[in-house]
């Protein structure tokens, strides 16, 4: 038979502590007991950047989003990331420096035929815009933080 703890048999035989002052539920009412404090984020105003993504997450989950737009969702993995930029490292567009010397030595060569310019990565929303409605965009990248997709 396990032995139970002292404060057990006193509570099993009904027999109360000894105290000074005897303890009364607190009153909450105007003029007396301070109410415990309550979880009021729900209240809060939160910034309007928040709300925003809030809604966003919302709104994404609730619609219907088509297969062609839904393929933006997801951001691709660091594996392949590493190797797209690594793969982008050598269409870096050349530095101001670069382009300087470059056009330096077409000028003194400009006997024979001018140097043609290298290939590099276009940027920008309105160029690429424009190659692509012109047909001569191969690749684009677009970053996964772009919003609304259609920019």
């Amino acid at each position: 038979m396990p032995k139970s703890s002292k404060r057990g048999n006193a509570q099993k035989r009904g027999v109360q502590k000894f105290q000074l002052a005897g303890s009364s539920p607190r009153n909450f009412g105007i003029g007396n007991a301070i109410q415990p404090q309550k979880d009021l984020t729900r209240f809060v105003k939160w910034p309007v950047y928040i709300r925003k993504q809030r809604q966003k997450r919302v709104l994404m989950k609730r619609l219907k989003v088509p297969p062609p737009i839904a393929q933006f969702n997801e951001a691709i993995d660091s594996h392949t990331a590493h190797v797209l930029f690594k793969f982008l490292e050598n269409y870096q567009p050349e530095s101001r420096a670069e382009k300087k010397q470059r056009l330096r030595e077409a000028a003194k060569d400009e006997a024979s035929e001018p140097s043609k310019k290298p290939v590099v990565v276009k940027y920008g929303l309105n160029h690429v815009t424009g190659l692509i409605e012109s047909k001569k965009a191969r690749l684009v990248i677009i970053a996964h933080d772009v919003d609304p997709i259609e920019l």
